[in-house]
């Protein structure tokens, strides 16, 4: 990835204000000559901007401009006890329903589509997000939120919703709920919008499958924006990410430096036009790479693959490195095997005990899921686990995002 001139422009142009009044990048950078940056190398050697950072400027710390011009705040969700608050200028929210109305053309859905809303509103910016966007696009849209699924399936009956926007979960929930009830021919999806969480291959298949419908990938973060800031196409062939309005790297996890095209690493992100709280240099978490060459759609944005997990997802066992993408992967290649999973880690007797749960297609033989799943596992990830295959619909459903590790032993 080569930062354009228009970008550099933007992004210089956005130092120079942040460091020429007082708020959160002011002393950030402090000590940086923001003059003697001139190219994209330069660039790279400011510091990043981390989690801690704006835990730390708690709460309003990051505002970037009068009291005035802020119209709105979100927040993310505070698990660690101090949340992180966004605030939002008039110009922040306009910018944001553009690149989700951008996200929704580019899913083939037109103001002619109802679409029905299902992740949450309030201070986490999902719902609204996808309310803004399809506000934008002329579109009709059925603001439920998350929950009561006998009235989520009763709308999109009723009135004929065609686009869904959910969690990978809560999709997957409805999608079991409308087989259980036998509703299939009652249905008028064509589309699926899915974010906030990452999810497998099978799983992927089976929503589409059992929805009957085309999913499509939408990334964004609370910090920046939130979702909207890039999508699959057609292709299924990563993510478009909009490059007018963000500036991304991928960088090494451990040592910070840029990392070639190609090469996966942590997804680290520059806002370009953002007023209330700009970001420079903000490092995601998120996992991914540069995907090169053009997509098949003709898009002229730039790609990266769709997240493959999070460096703070990773659990260490027994020496060894675990993400639940390489799980989601492993369980993709057994037949017989769901996509849903848990996977459990205690400490016992002075060692680490790792147990699998792991839902199985209806009609398969639990005592040869347990030896394939558990060979797969070990070929796999490296480490021996104790297998316990449970029936399809056995593991929690949640409205939300799924938790699939639990690490017991802390």
């Amino acid at each position: 990835m080569k930062m354009t001139e228009t970008q550099f422009e933007l992004i210089k142009k956005q130092l120079k204000k942040l460091t020429s009044q007082d708020c959160f990048y002011k002393r950030k950078l402090e000590g940086v000559d923001i003059d003697s940056i001139k190219s994209q190398e330069d660039f790279e050697k400011l510091p990043f901007t981390w989690k801690g950072d704006l835990r730390d400027a708690y709460p309003l710390g990051l505002q970037a401009v009068p009291d005035e011009e802020i119209v709105r705040i979100h927040s993310s969700s505070g698990t660690t006890g101090t949340p992180v608050i966004i605030p939002y200028t008039a110009q922040d929210v306009s910018d944001w329903a553009d690149m989700f109305a951008r996200c929704y053309a580019m899913a083939g859905i037109n103001n002619l589509d109802r679409i029905q809303i299902t992740p949450g509103y309030g201070l986490w910016t999902a719902g609204i997000g996808f309310q803004l966007g399809a506000e934008r696009l002329g579109a009709m849209t059925i603001p439920m939120g998350p929950g009561n699924t006998d009235k989520q399936l009763r709308m999109m009956t009723d009135l004929k919703s065609t686009v869904l926007c959910a969690t990978s979960s809560y999709a997957l929930l409805l999608a079991e709920e409308i087989e259980k009830r036998g509703i299939g021919e009652q249905i008028c999806l064509r589309k699926g919008v899915i974010g906030s969480e990452r999810w497998g291959e099978k799983m992927r298949k089976r929503i589409a499958k059992e929805l009957g419908v085309q999913l499509y990938d939408i990334y964004g973060l609370t910090e920046v924006y939130g979702p909207g800031i890039g999508i699959s196409c057609d292709h299924e062939c990563g993510m478009h990410m909009w490059d007018d309005y963000i500036y991304f790297e991928i960088v090494n996890p451990k040592t910070g430096e840029v990392v070639p095209d190609g090469e996966i690493g942590e997804l680290v992100i520059t806002t370009l036009r953002k007023q209330g709280a700009p970001l420079i240099r903000y490092r995601t978490h998120d996992l991914t790479r540069v995907i090169t060459g053009e997509c098949p759609c003709g898009s002229r944005y730039p790609r990266i693959d769709t997240i493959l997990g999070r460096t703070d997802d990773m659990v260490k066992v027994k020496g060894v490195n675990i993400f639940p993408s390489q799980i989601d992967e492993m369980l993709s290649g057994i037949p017989g095997a769901s996509s849903e999973y848990q996977f459990m880690i205690d400490h016992l007797y002075g060692k680490d005990i790792c147990t699998l749960f792991v839902e199985i297609d209806k009609g398969a033989d639990k005592t040869s899921m347990e030896a394939a799943i558990g060979a797969g596992f070990k070929a796999k990830i490296g480490i021996t686990v104790i297998v316990k295959p449970v029936d399809i619909g056995e593991l929690p459903r949640s409205e939300k995002k799924s938790t699939r590790v639990f690490d017991n032993r802390y």
